[in-house]
């Protein structure tokens, strides 16, 4: 068979520039990008239009797409790198100092109740602090990205205001924020000392967080298997393009068994979380194409 042409959404991150260039090419396989700028504002065509053949998309919206019943794969490749979420959950110093003992009754703010950082930083929360995550008040900025998953009872939609202005001007007494978190002064971790709980957290769990993996269409899987093993293929190339000018840790594994664990936990805190049905077997995520690459 020829050449196929995939409709493909990656977002631009060190390891995927190489192949986004067109640096690194197939005669098995071509590329239309979609152009959006910020993958995660297009992840919602992922999972209710299928709009994509090889989509990057986050955890959790996999995991909600795989209780749903949308026919979608995972692929072991993690694009957009890794990172800890314990300095995520932040809070306006000049309206004083807000403790983690103190966070039940309080307003947090969150982009979406199913976004993955905010399931990550739920999830330490309630593991490592003992918080109880139903004693909070969550206020939600926009849909998930399933329309079948609504916000629980009792979770606020805040309407015509930015996250970080109500947080700022008192509206919120926290909020989660991950990679758009601004630089500025007046927003510090709730967390004591978070990058250093990150790092012994890590030490602990022998892993970094990972959001965003790589989805494929189960027919793609199905009907030509052959490219699926090339596209992941051309993903390891544009990461190798992108590793051989970087040092220190990997934050961007590929392969089942060095995801395994942090699979394991985003899948035991959606599940405890009631972001979806049932806790999955990581196996269970990929077929019998992607799971042996």
């Amino acid at each position: 068979m020829g050449a196929m042409t995939l409709r493909t959404l990656l977002g631009d991150y060190p390891n995927t520039q190489a192949l986004k260039r067109g640096e690194i090419a197939s005669p098995l396989v071509g590329f239309e990008f979609d152009p959006v700028k910020t993958a995660n504002r297009a992840f919602k065509r992922v999972v209710r239009e299928g709009a994509f053949d090889v989509a990057e998309l986050a955890l959790v919206t996999f995991l909600q797409a795989k209780a749903y019943g949308k026919p979608l794969v995972l692929m072991p490749a993690v694009v957009g790198a890794g990172r800890y979420q314990h300095h995520c959950l932040v809070h306006n110093v000049e309206r004083g100092r807000l403790r983690v003992a103190e966070l039940a009754g309080k307003r947090i703010g969150i982009r979406a109740y199913a976004q993955t950082t905010v399931a990550w930083v739920r999830g330490i929360l309630a593991d490592d602090y003992g918080v109880d995550l139903n004693a909070i008040r969550w206020v939600t900025f926009e849909d998930g990205h399933l329309a079948e998953f609504a916000d629980p009872p009792g979770v606020a939609r805040a309407e015509g205001r930015s996250m970080v202005e109500m947080l700022l001007a008192g509206e919120l007494d926290a909020a989660i924020i991950g990679t758009d978190l601004p630089d500025d002064p007046r927003l510090a971790p709730v967390l004591p000392d978070p990058h250093v709980a990150a790092a012994a957290w890590g030490a602990r769990h022998a892993m970094v967080p990972i959001n965003h993996m790589v989805a494929v269409d189960r027919t793609l899987c199905e009907t030509r298997p052959e490219v699926v093993r090339e596209v992941y293929r051309l993903l390891q190339e544009s990461k190798a393009a992108a590793r051989r000018d970087a040092g220190g840790p990997d934050l961007t594994p590929f392969g089942v068994e060095p995801n395994r664990h942090a699979l394991e936990l985003i899948i035991h805190y959606a599940y405890d979380q009631k972001l979806i049905p049932r806790r999955y077997a990581v196996d269970e995520l990929f077929d019998d194409v992607t799971r042996v690459l």
